[in-house]
């Protein structure tokens, strides 16, 4: 579609022309345009105003209302000057024509606003709206601000694997990747079989065996070619019957349920990969094994940003992500400001003034025991008592960014009993060397930590939490051999986005959101 639009002279999608250049379209006037697209169809803010007059070839396309909201259109015309308020240009048609047309009876989307949980039930449809017009152009930006930073910061992009045998965070609660069930299920749908099924199969087998010896015999014995293609078939029968052997004792064994080992525990040694397999939740350890060979990587996989920087500490990781999270917020500032306006106006009145004070300022930084301190002395009644070691809740970090320090903080020095195994341990033996970033209306954005660079500590903290250091062997591997001090930090994407816009639910700024219960296309 694009290359088709740009091979055309003059010929633009409907959006651009309105925004074509600084003037808002207006150096374009006087010239004849080709363009497509669809009526209302959000895919820009500022729409583009067509007039069809009776003369027109296409009028009764518009007069009958087969053009109607949804429809997907073309027109070709000339740019003139509108007299209406708000627009500077319009389009006076010369022609119209209806490449889809939209059923007005059964079409979900009309001329009016529609309620964010109302458009969550017609995923499909929703990016067409205005508000996920915006929401996807302003993820497409943060998107490229991410890539550019860490481009022009020295960083190498490493796309980590999707699928993993380890739990980086030793949480154990991962989506678990089989192909076990889906065997039994196949036997199951296939009919009843035993072993019994096999023990004929073989005695079939002995037969065609004899059967492919007497031919063999035969066709040696007398010259004849009906003899030898008499043995052919057979020999091919016999190859028949050996090649269902394998899939038949497979069959049996799946249609008894998942396999066991000898311990009883489920044999995932057939299994497709050999061993358990997960779905990840974070590629920060495989990035660390790039990082401890070419300095500062970082990954995005599965809208989860995470950079890894040798020869760094808690310091350097937070000024990285200060300095990355303002470079995504001006970028959008600067190339986003049609979209965050609308958001403004429907959001939240102070989303644009939040975003460039976040940028204006530095970041607070304080320990996790300060914070803590502040929050008891707060005149304040949380929901959740505050106490040293306890988790921060939404509340607590709500109060220090939008009443303490109306801004975005920083806490490090986190209690070491609630983090995961890889973060440094501190000299107290009480705190890791981790921190967490927050921001208005989130909370939590950033999330990181200088990693464990000694051997023996990663190891006592592998055994103090009761996970299997076999399954992190390659992991060790790293700290004995070269081992440096490295540092890192996660950032969920769709909570950047959700941020960015100021959008309450952050089911509404994923294209495709899958939650319990729910799991479309």
């Amino acid at each position: 579609m694009w290359s088709r639009l740009r091979r055309a002279t003059d010929h633009l999608k409907a959006g651009q022309i309105p925004d074509g250049g600084p003037d808002k379209g207006v150096s374009n006037i006087g010239l004849k345009f080709d363009v497509r697209g669809w009526v209302n169809d959000g895919s820009t803010l500022t729409g583009l105003q067509v007039l069809v007059d009776p003369d027109t070839a296409g009028y009764l396309l518009v007069d009958s209302n087969t053009i109607n909201t949804g429809a997907a259109v073309r027109v070709q015309g000339e740019l003139v000057e509108s007299p209406a308020r708000g627009q500077l240009v319009e389009l006076k048609a010369t022609a119209v024509y209806l490449i889809g047309e939209c059923n007005q009876e059964t079409y979900p989307l009309q001329k009016k606003r529609h309620s964010l949980p109302y458009l969550r039930s017609i995923p499909h449809l929703r990016p067409r709206t205005n508000t996920f017009g915006a929401v996807t152009r302003v993820r497409s930006a943060l998107a490229f601000a991410t890539h550019q930073f860490f481009r022009e910061s020295g960083f190498q992009y490493i796309h980590t694997p999707i699928l993993s045998a380890s739990d980086c965070e030793g949480a154990g609660e991962m989506f678990q990747v089989t192909t076990l069930i889906g065997k039994h299920d196949e036997a199951l749908a296939q009919g009843p079989v035993s072993e019994q099924d096999v023990h004929h199969l073989k005695e079939r087998i002995s037969k065609q065996n004899s059967l492919v010896s007497s031919a063999k015999l035969a066709a040696h014995t007398v010259d004849s070619q009906d003899l030898r293609d008499q043995e052919k078939q057979a020999v091919q029968q016999l190859k028949h019957l050996k090649q269902q052997v394998g899939p038949l004792m497979e069959r049996v064994t799946h249609y008894r349920g998942l396999v066991k080992n000898q311990e009883g525990l489920t044999d995932y040694s057939q299994d497709f990969f050999g061993k358990p397999t997960f779905l990840t939740v974070s590629g920060q350890l495989n990035a660390e094994m790039y990082a401890t060979a070419m300095s500062d990587v970082y990954t995005f996989e599965f809208w989860m940003i995470e950079p890894e920087m040798a020869f760094a500490d808690l310091s350097d990781d937070m000024n990285c992500a200060e300095a990355y999270l303002k470079h995504c917020l001006r970028y959008i500032l600067d190339h986003c400001s049609e979209d965050l306006e609308f958001f403004a106006r429907q959001n939240d009145k102070m989303l644009v003034h939040r975003l460039q004070d976040i940028v204006a300022k530095p970041f607070a930084r304080l320990s996790y025991t300060d914070a803590v301190e502040l929050l008891q002395k707060a005149k304040v009644k949380f929901t959740f008592p505050v106490n040293w070691g306890s988790d921060l809740q939404s509340e607590h970090e709500r109060y220090l960014t939008e009443t303490e320090f109306k801004g975005t903080p920083r806490y490090h020095r986190l209690p070491k009993r609630h983090q995961a195994f890889y973060m440094r341990v501190n000299s107290d033996d009480k705190t890791v060397a981790a921190m967490d970033l927050l921001v208005p209306g989130v909370g939590e954005l950033i999330g990181g930590s200088q990693r464990e660079e000694r051997l023996q500590m990663l190891e006592q903290r592998i055994a103090q939490l009761g996970l299997n250091a076999q399954d992190y062997w390659w992991y060790l591997d790293l700290r004995r051999y070269g081992s440096v001090p490295h540092a890192g930090f996660g950032l969920g994407f769709e909570r950047l986005v959700q941020f960015a816009t100021g959008v309450e639910n952050i089911r509404d700024v994923i294209p495709f959101p899958r939650y319990p219960g729910h799991c479309e296309f």
